[in-house]
């Protein structure tokens, strides 16, 4: 497989707190790879490096073998990155269709004047949704009356639009309810099937076991563990968690 992201190194302190250490990530191209750790390893700092919203204080971090510096996120969607915050970021009171081209709107010209291509854009998220294998038909339908599993679908869409190569997805079933979750599972596994790569932060442990392929564990600010999920019970992986160390049962 090809290393399309990795961090190596990376250090970021707030004050006299340090929240990484010298932490490690390698993700290979079309890979499910968990990030997982205690409250407190380091997770959420070590994404908002990834995703140019913080700035690290120490390390590098290179897509496809290259150095890169993602000092917003705009950067970060420029390098193929784009993040799913567990809030979604979507706007309630709006359409699907809006939702996905929110601030990256189709146009076309009347009489010399540009306009909204409504049209385009609700066909291409059709073509999005519909390669997830998305039920959803109604590209007007408004945010706010679909599904917890059916905004992910939509969040994904608008990261699709964006081009991107690498989706971060943070917990993406927190609260909600098990046939939700199931969807979201499934959405992760068709974009896996797409050639997209997804890192997933989890603290569900079963959702990692269903779905990851690669995980890697945080503690105090570094990296504990990277290794393969062939064989992992989630609650092996708690284990691995909670005690940290490392893990001489790795098939790698």
């Amino acid at each position: 497989m090809t290393e399309i992201l990795s961090v190596h190194g990376a250090k970021k302190s707030y004050g006299a707190v340090k929240a990484l250490r010298g932490a490690d990530l390698v993700v290979e191209e079309g890979e499910v790879h968990a990030l997982c750790g205690d409250n407190g390893a380091g997770k959420s700092t070590l994404i908002k490096l990834v995703s140019g919203v913080e700035n690290p204080d120490g390390g590098e971090i290179a897509v496809r073998g290259e150095k890169v510096r993602l000092s917003n996120p705009h950067a970060a969607l420029a390098a193929g990155i784009a993040t799913i915050h567990q809030d979604l970021g979507l706007a309630p009171g709006m359409m699907i269709y809006q939702n996905i081209f929110m601030g990256s709107e189709l146009q076309k010209h009347l009489l010399g004047i540009p306009v909204l291509d409504r049209s385009a854009m609700i066909a291409k998220s059709q073509e999005f949704l519909v390669s997830l294998n998305s039920v959803m038909r109604d590209m007007k339908a408004r945010v706010e009356n679909l599904s917890g599993g059916q905004r992910q679908a939509v969040a994904i869409c608008r990261a699709l639009r964006w081009k991107a190569e690498i989706i971060i997805m943070d917990e993406p079933t927190a609260a909600l309810g098990v046939r939700e979750t199931e969807e979201v599972i499934k959405l992760i596994r068709r974009l896996k099937e797409n050639g997209v790569t997804v890192i997933l932060i989890s603290h569900s442990m079963h959702d990692v076991t269903a779905v990851a392929d690669r995980v890697t564990i945080l503690r105090n600010g570094r990296t504990q563990i990277s290794r393969s999920t062939a064989g992992l019970t989630p609650e092996k992986l708690s284990e691995l968690i909670v005690e940290g160390g490392t893990d001489e049962d790795d098939p790698d």
